[in-house]
């Protein structure tokens, strides 16, 4: 059953829905909303259980993400739109493709992977979601999960950066990341999904990405046929958070081409 999502969504014309990393809201996208709202509709829903958005009671799943979505648009009646997502929205983004390939005119996707969760890795996913329910806090995320997400530059050079996304880790909701954690952890690979997608596709990648790498990325970029790749400098996981400038460059240019 589908949940209502909260959504902030900033200027007209060309609807590009964006959806955030894990385990943020759709304030990563204060930037993009202002920026590249000057050329298109900006959507940003907080994905279920985060932000404004209600967690419902259904099992944890990406699908669920995606037709949440799909009906989000139908609220506000888009047809069909640019679908972005980075990190976990990019698993979103696949789980969308797969469930309503014909709603999505071109795709961003951003320092994320197609491939699933190898069993370690799905395992530690169970045990951060055990954590999280038993301690009803968001102190592992913090101990665990941020210090991967932003890049040594950032680390060095950003520490107002720093301070945002340790607040926004910090305002997770435990029972929302706990949720997350076990949906992204039985995804299956995508790539085949990605290889039936034949519309413009844009992927970028901070090649301080830890998270994501170059090897993930590629790819994605080889799987889908319109696939181009943009290398941002200077940052991590976090692109749209940790170099704004250079990310909403790259995805304007972008929209551009779709005019």
């Amino acid at each position: 059953m589908t949940v209502d999502l909260h959504v902030r969504e900033a200027g007209a014309g060309l609807p590009l829905v964006m959806l955030h990393a894990f385990p943020l809201s759709s304030a990563m996208w204060l930037e993009q909303r202002n920026s590249l709202g000057e050329q298109a509709r900006v959507i940003t829903p907080d994905q279920r259980g985060f932000g404004g958005s209600p967690l419902g009671w259904d099992q944890p799943s990406l699908d669920q993400v995606a037709d949440d979505v799909a009906a989000m648009l139908d609220r506000l009646a888009v047809d069909r739109a640019v679908l972005g997502g980075l990190s976990m929205g990019g698993y979103a983004v696949m789980a969308f493709l797969r469930r309503h390939p014909d709603r999505v005119r071109a795709l961003v996707l951003a320092d994320t992977k197609a491939g699933a969760d190898t069993p370690e890795a799905a395992a530690n996913r169970e045990r951060i979601a055990d954590r999280l329910h038993d301690e009803g806090t968001s102190t592992v995320l913090v101990d665990e999960v941020l210090p991967s997400l932003l890049g040594a530059t950032t680390v060095r050079d950003r520490p107002l950066v720093a301070g945002r996304v340790k607040g926004l880790v910090e305002a997770a909701p435990p029972a929302a990341a706990a949720w997350a954690q076990r949906a992204m952890a039985v995804r299956p690979d995508s790539l085949d999904t990605l290889r039936a997608t034949d519309v413009p596709a844009l992927v970028l990648w901070g090649e301080e990405d830890a998270l994501a790498s170059r090897a993930d990325v590629d790819a994605m970029v080889e799987a889908l046929p319109q696939g181009r790749l943009e290398v941002l400098a200077g940052s991590g996981h976090l692109t749209a958070v940790e170099v704004p400038a250079d990310f909403d460059a790259a995805v304007g240019a972008f929209l551009t081409t779709l005019a």
